[in-house]
């Protein structure tokens, strides 16, 4: 089968989130099943030279966007055995960033229109486009349109991935016309029209072949409106073409056996390596050195779906468990300021890392004995499979892909890879902290068992790329 996968990111070329680990990921796991894939993104100006050397100028064509004729380059290069395509237009990709910029809505419109007026002359006419989130929405809608007056794009199907339905890609009603350069039906009829404006994904919902989400547990929950930011009543009306995959982890990069990230490498069997990685975490973040001591990480965007409030709410019992806390990221300045307040206050207890940075996550996620997430909304997250591949064990609230990722290993419950609380509750999650700490401290080889199944257990691509592929085939 020949796939096209259309996103906006893709890890290792440009990646702000999860959906670049996936569009990183996926695609070669396909590829190595014997299909014919290829990746489209657009040529932004934070791709690195190391890159760009190794692509090859394949054509340019002018793309219309409304009254807007637009240069339009391809570049292509081969990759772990994937065709990389990359859309250039300086003008519209070489930003300070991927996203966030004034005009996003016609970036992306330009992008989604350029995917479909390219695919006579890719190397290969695909079966299925596979886009993602609502930087790729339109896709669907261009391709239905253009088709009414090309044969040759009649057959190819489409597949929408939902990966975070917070973000929609909303506008206002009059860029229908000037900017999409669609007919004003498309709107009139409700196909791209929510509340009065324009939302690109309720359009690659209602336009798409099939629909999916990044876990079975999210796919049941976006029928109900905490979750589903006000597209309940889509989602019901596509539920019969909707289908929930949970996320893969590349697990050749996350392999604290060849990691070279971290301070030194260890495997399930054998753990004196993540010693010698704690006490480096230790060390480089001004910790005390406490080798008994459990190391209790967050690795995050500091955004109050993530279930910060409640951290922030009991932060004093947290700490009175007797644990060492590390924090790795950024976002809101609420969060932001907490967490460095909070260093201030336990010195050599609390490291407040305000940052991203992927090789310090990666020595924070092998040093740590715990991994807390408590969300309050998490489509798949992948950081709780990272921790596990890594042998910290995951304290989570059950939703989204973490209730479909981390059995519970509390009290008369077997075969558990982590500790999980159901309500969104602040003494609930510290109720479970003090569970954890406990099995720490009062049964070694109780922990080192639940260690043991988290760094063993299946969160490669393969079963999860063969669910998509059943997803193709229908």
């Amino acid at each position: 089968m020949n796939i096209l996968f259309a996103a906006g990111e893709a890890a290792p070329f440009c990646k702000t989130g999860g959906l670049a680990d996936v569009a990183g990921s996926l695609p070669p796991a396909l590829a190595k099943n014997g299909d014919k894939v290829a990746v489209i993104l657009p040529l932004y100006g934070q791709i690195s030279d190391q890159w760009r050397k190794k692509m090859t100028f394949c054509r340019y064509i002018y793309v219309d966007l409304s009254w807007r004729h637009q240069y339009c380059g391809l570049f292509s290069l081969e990759y772990q055995g994937v065709t990389w395509y990359f859309v250039d237009n300086e003008g519209y990709f070489k930003r300070e960033r991927l996203y966030g910029e004034y005009d996003d809505g016609e970036r992306f419109a330009f992008f989604s229109r350029a995917v479909v007026a390219l695919l006579p002359w890719l190397e290969d006419m695909p079966e299925v486009i596979h886009c993602n989130d609502w930087q790729t929405a339109l896709i669907p809608v261009y391709l239905k349109d253009a088709a009414c007056r090309e044969e040759k794009l009649r057959c190819i199907k489409t597949v929408f991935t939902i990966h975070n339905i917070e973000y929609q890609g909303r506008f206002g009603a009059h860029i229908v016309e000037d900017l999409l350069g669609l007919n004003r039906n498309w709107f009139d009829d409700g196909t791209i029209a929510m509340d009065g404006d324009v939302n690109l994904m309720k359009a690659a919902l209602m336009t798409a072949d099939q629909v999916t989400t990044v876990s079975p547990t999210y796919a049941r929950q976006l029928h109900h409106s905490f979750y589903a930011h006000g597209m309940e009543s889509v989602i019901g009306r596509i539920d019969g073409k909707l289908t929930g995959i949970l996320n893969g982890l590349d697990t050749v990069s996350y392999d604290p056996a060849h990691d070279g990230a971290i301070a030194q490498h260890y495997t399930p069997d054998d753990l004196r390596g993540k010693a010698a990685c704690k006490a480096a975490l230790q060390k480089q973040l001004g910790l005390a050195e406490e080798k008994d001591t459990p190391i209790l990480s967050v690795v995050s965007r500091l955004v109050g779906h993530k279930g910060l409030d409640l951290i922030c709410e009991v932060f004093d019992g947290i700490m009175d468990c007797g644990v060492q806390l590390v924090v790795l990221g950024q976002g809101e300045a609420q969060y932001e300021d907490f967490f460095r307040y909070q260093a201030g206050r336990y010195p050599g207890r609390v490291a407040a890392c305000i940052t991203y940075s992927d090789s310090l996550a990666r020595q924070i996620y092998s040093g740590s004995d715990l991994f807390l997430m408590p969300s309050k909304s998490e489509p798949c997250g992948l950081s709780q499979m990272i921790a596990m591949r890594y042998g910290a064990v995951p304290i989570v609230r059950q939703t989204g892909g973490l209730n479909d990722s981390v059995r519970s290993c509390q009290v008369g419950q077997e075969g558990g890879n982590g500790f999980v609380f159901a309500n969104y509750n602040a003494f609930d999650m510290l109720h479970v902290v003090r569970q954890a700490v406990a099995l720490y401290h009062g049964d070694r080889a109780g922990f080192a068992a639940v260690q043991h199944r988290g760094m063993t257990d299946d969160f490669s691509w393969t079963k999860s790329a063969a669910l998509y592929r059943r997803v193709y085939e229908r």
